[in-house]
C-alpha cells in the first residue's frame, strides 16, 4: 500500500517526503477515518507515525474553506514534541500555503501574539501557555474544526488535564476530535468519553523495541551508579550518548559531574528555559556535546539519528518508557546499544522488559562493581545477534514482580484490540446524562 491510495489533496500528497515509502499501520487505519470526519481514538506508542496519521488528513481538509483563521488545534505535552509536530506539519504542507505556529511557555508571549495576528490555520500548543492566551484573549479558537490531543496519558502525568478541560470549553461543539495515547489510565478514559463522539478506535498494539538495538544490563549498587557510568564511558567506544535519569535534579547534577570529569556533557530537563533547552539540543545534535543527560518528559521530541548509545542510569518505571527511551538509538537502520544500570530492587521491571524483548538480556558485570551480596549464576539466552554467548552473575532476585507484572497485564488489556470501544459503549449506556450526546459521523468539510 502507498500514500497514493488515500484520498488526499494533490498538494498535500506532493509534500510527503520521499523517505515515506509506505504508510505505517496506524496511518493505514487512521488516515481514512480522519478524512471521513470521524472522531478517532489512537492507541499507539511514540514513533509509530502518529503525526502523519492526523497531519496529512487535517491538511487535506483545510485545503477547502477559509484561510487566515485557526481551524485546527493540536495540543501536546512538551515544547519539544510541539516543535517536532509543527515542523512535520510544515513539511507536509509545504505546497499548500497553510500556516502552522507553535505556542508554548518559556518564550515571549509578544512574539506568539504577533504570529497569531498573522492568521495561521493550524496551532500546535502546550496546554499551560495556551490557557494563558485564552485567559488574556489573545487567541481566537471559535472557528476550530479539528482538535487533536496527542500523548494524552503524558498530559495526565504532567497534571495538564484541568487545562485541557479549560481549553475544550472554549472550542465549538461541532468539531472533529482526535486523541492519541500510549496507555489508557482511568482519567484519560474519562476524558476520552467526554470529548470523543462514537470514535473509531485505532489500536496498533505495544511496539516492540527496534531490532537494530542490542540490550545489556549492568548490575550495580545504587550508590555507585555514577562511578560505573564513568567506567563504562571510559571502556566503551561511543558516539553521541543519551543518558536517562528519573528526576530533574539528578539529570542536572549528573551532567555537571560528567563535565567536571572531562566529558562534553549537558542536560535537558524541565527547569531550563526554552533558550537553554534549544541550546542543549542543538549542541548535542551538532556534536558540541557528546553526552546529553535527560529525563523522560524532557526527552520527548528528541529525534537525532547519530545517537549510538542510550544509557538508563535509572531504570524506567514501565516497559513503554523503556521502549521509548531506547528508540532514541538504532534509528534509520543504524545499530545502537541500550545499557541499563540495575539494582536488586529492579528485578521485577527487568522481567517485564525481557518479556517484550523476547528473551533474557545479557548481564555485564564490571570488575569492582558487582553487588555486595552473593549472586546466583544463571545461563543467558541471547536477546540480540550481536550479544556474546556467555554466563554472567545475576543478582539475587527480590519478589517484587507482582506489581510490575500486574501493570504490564493492565497495559496489555488496555491496548487489546477493540476493548476501548467496548468500554465507550458500556459507559454511554451507564452514564446517560453526559453533556455530549452520541451523534452520527460528521463528514469532512
Amino acid at each position: 500500500m502507498s500514500f497514493s491510495n488515500f484520498d488526499l489533496d494533490a498538494r498535500v500528497f506532493a509534500g510527503i517526503p520521499a523517505t515515506y515509502s509506505e504508510p505505517t499501520p496506524i496511518q493505514v487505519q487512521a488516515i481514512p477515518a480522519v478524512l471521513s470526519g470521524q472522531d478517532v481514538l489512537g492507541l499507539a506508542q511514540t514513533g509509530t507515525g502518529k503525526t502523519a496519521a492526523f497531519g496529512l488528513p487535517i491538511l487535506s481538509r483545510l485545503m477547502k474553506g477559509p484561510r487566515k483563521q485557526i481551524r485546527a488545534l493540536i495540543v501536546a505535552p512538551t515544547r519539544e514534541l510541539a516543535t517536532q509536530i509543527c515542523e512535520a506539519i510544515r513539511t507536509f504542507g509545504s505546497q499548500t500555503g497553510l500556516r502552522a505556529v507553535t505556542i508554548f511557555g518559556g518564550v515571549s508571549m509578544r512574539n506568539q501574539i504577533e504570529q497569531l495576528r498573522r492568521g495561521p490555520e493550524i496551532v500546535v500548543a502546550c496546554p499551560g501557555r495556551l490557557v494563558d492566551h485564552i485567559q488574556q484573549r489573545t487567541i481566537d479558537l471559535s472557528r476550530v474544526e479539528v482538535l487533536v490531543l496527542d500523548e494524552a496519558d503524558h498530559m495526565f502525568d504532567m497534571g495538564f488535564l484541568p487545562n485541557i478541560r479549560t481549553i475544550i470549553r472554549t472550542l465549538p461543539q461541532d468539531r472533529q476530535n482526535l486523541m492519541f495515547s500510549a496507555t489508557m489510565p482511568k482519567e484519560v478514559e474519562h476524558l476520552a468519553f467526554d470529548v470523543l463522539q462514537e470514535p473509531q478506535v485505532v489500536n496498533v498494539g505495544r511496539r516492540a523495541p527496534t531490532a537494530t538495538v542490542a540490550h545489556y544490563l549492568y548490575p550495580v549498587d545504587a550508590s555507585r551508579k555514577t562511578d560505573l557510568l564513568l567506567r563504562v564511558l571510559e571502556d566503551t567506544g561511543t558516539g553521541a550518548v543519551l543518558v536517562f535519569t528519573r528526576t530533574k535534579h539528578r539529570a542536572k547534577k549528573l551532567a555537571r559531574t560528567l563535565a567536571d570529569c572531562g566529558h562534553s556533557a549537558t542536560a535537558i530537563q524541565g527547569n531550563l528555559s526554552q533558550r537553554q533547552r534549544e541550546e542543549a539540543l542543538n549542541g548535542f545534535r551538532s556534536g558540541k556535546y557528546q553526552l546529553l543527560v535527560a529525563t523522560d518528559i524532557a526527552a520527548r521530541g528528541i529525534d537525532i539519528d547519530s545517537v549510538t548509545h542510550v544509557i538508563n542510569y535509572d531504570i524506567p518505571d514501565t516497559v513503554e518508557a523503556y521502549t521509548h527511551r531506547i528508540g532514541r538509538t538504532g534509528r534509520a537502520e543504524r545499530s545502537g546499544d541500550a545499557l541499563t544500570f540495575i539494582t536488586r530492587e529492579d528485578e521485577g521491571t527487568v522481567r517485564a522488559i525481557e518479556r517484550v524483548v523476547g528473551g533474557k538480556i545479557e548481564r555485564r558485570v564490571v570488575d569492582g562493581f558487582a553487588s555486595q551480596k552473593p549472586a546466583q549464576s544463571a545461563p543467558v539466552t541471547q536477546a540480540h545477534p550481536r550479544q556474546r554467548d556467555h554466563r554472567s552473575s545475576e543478582p539475587r532476585q527480590r519478589d517484587r514482580s507482582l506489581r510490575f507484572e500486574s501493570r504490564d497485564r493492565n497495559a496489555s488489556q488496555q491496548s487489546g484490540s477493540g476493548s476501548p470501544r467496548k468500554r465507550f459503549h458500556r459507559r454511554r449506556r451507564t452514564w446517560g446524562g453526559s453533556d455530549r450526546q452520541a451523534s452520527t459521523v460528521r463528514p469532512a468539510h
